[in-house]
């Protein structure tokens, strides 16, 4: 089986498919809100009643189990509500400062191949770090996205120390896709300490600010927009939509 990196990431729809919806929501989304949102857009979807959509949002502090979670991964389980999320991955957190997109894609109009999606998620999430000159790399064996840190200790195998600065979390039914990216610009790093994120005990997590770079919000919208034309294809802003916000 070929490693992700080698794995061509074009995804690009069928000729003549109208542009992906791109929504950006403000405030902070309630994570429950979000699943039903994403649940019956992914229907519509496949009944083709509805575009394909990413959905950009930021979440109240929370913690999420995907299906492979580990309950001896959650460390504090009382620090910030836990939800169920149904994605692949294991445990992740979720809170404001972080961007959380979330991508509804007709893998049918594009190509339905699972290992191929998650090297073009990752490529799409490398692409928009290389906007703020950050070096993302991908790992054969940890889905996310990861930055060397010269800065920190080696680790005891003397290989350099690095951070998770974007993880990846997706499902398919019947091959739309729904759940997706995160990326931290300027979260609570603390709020990590309460999970092992994504089961990975050996390395950290950053952000984009962590790192050094004043990176609001916007200017990671606008770096995420360019590349993902670049992998998935042509993408329309639309107005936000009236999912209930937390607060």
């Amino acid at each position: 089986m070929s490693e992700r990196s080698q794995i061509a990431t074009s995804f690009l729809p069928l000729p003549g498919s109208s542009p992906v919806e791109w929504r950006i929501e403000p405030g902070l989304t309630l994570y429950p809100e979000a699943l039903a949102f994403m649940e019956a857009r992914a229907e519509a979807i496949r009944r083709g009643e509805a575009g394909e959509l990413v959905w950009l949002v930021e979440h109240p502090p929370l913690y999420t189990a995907g299906t492979s979670a580990r309950q001896e991964d959650l460390i504090d389980p009382d620090r910030f509500p836990v939800f169920a999320a149904g994605r692949g991955g294991e445990y992740t957190y979720h809170g404001p400062g972080q961007r959380v997109a979330y991508v509804m894609l007709d893998l049918k109009r594009r190509r339905e191949d699972v290992r191929a999606f998650v090297a073009a998620l990752e490529q799409w999430i490398i692409g928009t770090l290389a906007a703020f000159n950050v070096h993302g790399e991908r790992r054969e064996d940890r889905v996310g996205v990861w930055v060397v840190r010269p800065d920190r200790p080696a680790m005891p195998d003397g290989s350099p120390a690095e951070d998770k600065i974007a993880a990846i979390g997706i499902r398919l039914r019947r091959w739309v896709s729904f759940h997706g990216i995160a990326i931290n610009v300027e979260p609570d790093l603390g709020h990590f300490g309460g999970i092992v994120p994504c089961g990975v005990q050996d390395h950290g997590v950053t952000s984009l600010v962590d790192l050094g770079l004043p990176v609001t919000m916007a200017d990671l919208d606008l770096a995420l927009k360019a590349s993902f034309e670049e992998v998935f294809g042509p993408a329309v802003t639309a107005a936000a939509g009236t999912v209930r916000k937390a607060g």
